[in-house]
């Protein structure tokens, strides 16, 4: 596994957990950070796995306006909790992360929630952001 796609999954956690939680996305990545800094083996995928909640967290009112504009009559809070997360994730890698392809986010969305999330995530989270793709 590379090491961007476990700092997505990092990131994942932090954004699922907040959300779960009900509390600031920057509360939970601040208790994320103090135990990252415990395991230096795995700086590398933390160090972007930041990047994104930080990213989340500075857009996070644009993204959830753009899942809700391209998630066709889905309100983002009645979307499961696991598709939400990933989805903002990788709405800040399409709209923000310019270093990210927007299929290589797309790909990456998709399989996790395949992985984590019901049987009709996939191609939910697919049709959402490639609508977010194509509009950005």
């Amino acid at each position: 596994m590379s090491a961007r796609t476990k700092a997505r999954k990092r990131a994942l956690n932090v954004l699922f957990a907040a959300d779960v939680r009900g509390e600031a996305i920057s509360a939970t990545l601040a208790a994320e950070a103090q135990r990252a800094a415990s395991e230096p083996e795995r700086e590398a995928s933390w160090l972007y796995a930041r990047e994104i909640v930080d990213g989340v967290i500075d857009h996070g009112d644009e993204i959830d306006e753009a899942i809700e504009t391209h998630s066709r009559d889905w309100k983002i809070d009645r979307m499961p909790t696991v598709d939400r997360a990933v989805l903002r994730l990788a709405t800040w890698e399409i709209l923000f992360n310019a270093e990210v392809p927007a299929g290589v986010a797309i790909d990456e969305a998709v399989e996790i929630v395949k992985e984590l999330s019901t049987d009709e995530s996939g191609p939910f989270v697919n049709g959402v952001l490639g609508r977010i793709a194509r509009s950005a």
